[in-house]
Order: C-alpha cells, then structure tokens, then sequence
C-alpha cells in the first residue's frame, strides 16, 4: 500500500471578490484541507513586508485575476516578499498569463481546479522557494519527503500525527539551518482561531525526536535544540561549526 499524505490543514490568503465565486472555492479548498482567509484590496495597501517575517513567509496567496493583479503581485515582491503566488484565471490567456509570471507569480491556472491540485502546486513552490528541487531530501539516515509522506528513517517509516508532520515539515524546509521555535508556531498557527500556547512546539519537537531515535537507533539525535535561537535538522555527526558547509542532498 503506498505512503498516505498526511492531512494537516494548511491555511491560505485568497483574494476573491466575487462572492458567488468565493463561496464555491472556499468549499473545494476545505474539501482539500485548506482555510482560505479571504482578503481585500485593503490587504494590499497594508504593510506588507510583514509577510516576510520567519513563519509567515512560508503562507501561499491564492489570487484572483483582474485589472488589479500586476499591481498586487508587483506590490508583494517589492516588499521582499517570498511567499507562493497563485493566479486563478476564469479562461486561458496565454499572454495574460506571461505577464503575470513574469511580474513575479509562481504560477498561473485555469479555474475550476481541485483544491488538491493547488495543494500540490503550492508545496511545490515552497519546496524551490527554500532551495530543494526534488520531491524528498536525505539528511544522514533520515529521507523527508515535500509531499506529506511520512518520513523514512534507516529504510524504516516513522509514522507521524498530523501536526508532528507539520512541525517536522518547518525543519525539513529549513534543513540544516536553525529554525525558531516562533517560526515554526506561526507557521502551524498564526492564522488559526484558536491558539495554543508556545510549549506546544516543545512537545512535538520531543515526540518526533523520540520516534526517529527510535528508528535510527541509540545516540543518533538529528533534531538538535539550539539554546535562546530554536532548532535545527541535521545529521548526528555534523560538527556544529560545519553545519552550512554542505547543503542537503536531494534524492
């Protein structure tokens, strides 16, 4: 049987100001997992350079094409920021497509498209945006994947909750690097309703701790707690002062 994705829902901006069209897309979205949080011309006159702050840059924008697209998406980049553009289009237009692409969109489609579709299509944006071009990273014995599979440890799966995928994702993305513990809170939460306190992260970061460990065998700690910065995926037998020597390898 193949690897199932796990299903942590994944939030989203979307800009849609046609209500009707709104609605329905809302729906195939939570269908696939995903809590769009609509916005407005508004959001686009704020500060949005707040975007680019570690956790926030990682949400995907899911725009509605218009008169005003080049001018949002132009907005976002000149601010710096980095995260996943979508253009959703009602009819394919070739050459209205390359300007938005090339006005710095990730990519460009033709709705109606399954909400699974741009989940795919959005992780994989994130997955270029921090480096990887290949769906899994091998860290030591460790292979992650991008697409929501559980994680393979010593040619063992090491099965995951939902949330602990989540997390784990945070520091998969950021192999080899320190990720903060409020990046990665952010990343889970910052646009969900109800928020947990901050030691949440601290749990989840001792249960997958724990399960690789476990597969991976006595005295292999691949997620190291950097004391006052946060944490950081690496191989066990990476010196502290080589940890950007080498970028992680792609499978």
């Amino acid at each position: 049987m193949p690897a199932q994705r796990k299903a942590f829902r994944m939030h989203i901006y979307l800009y849609e100001p046609r209500d009707d069209r709104a609605a329905g897309l809302c729906t195939e979205l939570r269908a696939a997992r995903i809590t769009p949080v609509r916005i407005t011309d508004r959001f686009f006159e704020g500060d949005l350079g707040l975007l680019n702050r570690e956790g926030h840059d990682v949400r995907p924008l899911l725009l509605s094409y218009g008169a005003a697209s080049l001018d949002q998406i132009g907005k976002l980049r000149g601010a710096g920021c980095r995260n996943p553009i979508v253009v959703m289009r009602d009819f394919r237009n070739a050459a209205a497509a390359a300007r938005t692409l090339d006005h710095g969109a990730d990519d460009d489609v033709v709705i109606p498209v399954k909400g699974v579709e741009l989940q795919s299509r959005i992780n994989s944006i994130t997955r270029r945006t921090h480096g990887h071009a290949a769906q899994s990273i091998r860290i030591g014995a460790v292979t992650a994947y991008f697409d929501g599979r559980d994680p393979e440890v010593a040619g063992e799966t090491v099965f995951l909750s939902g949330r602990e995928h989540a997390v784990f994702k945070q520091l998969v993305l950021n192999a080899r690097r320190v990720v903060s513990k409020a990046a990665i809170y952010d990343a889970l939460y910052g646009m969900a309703e109800d928020q947990p306190f901050d030691k949440v992260i601290d749990v989840y970061i001792c249960k997958i701790r724990k399960k690789i460990a476990s597969a991976a065998g006595p005295g292999h700690r691949y997620i190291e707690t950097v004391h006052g910065r946060g944490y950081k995926l690496s191989p066990p037998e990476m010196h502290p002062q080589t940890d950007a020597a080498q970028p992680p390898a792609e499978a």
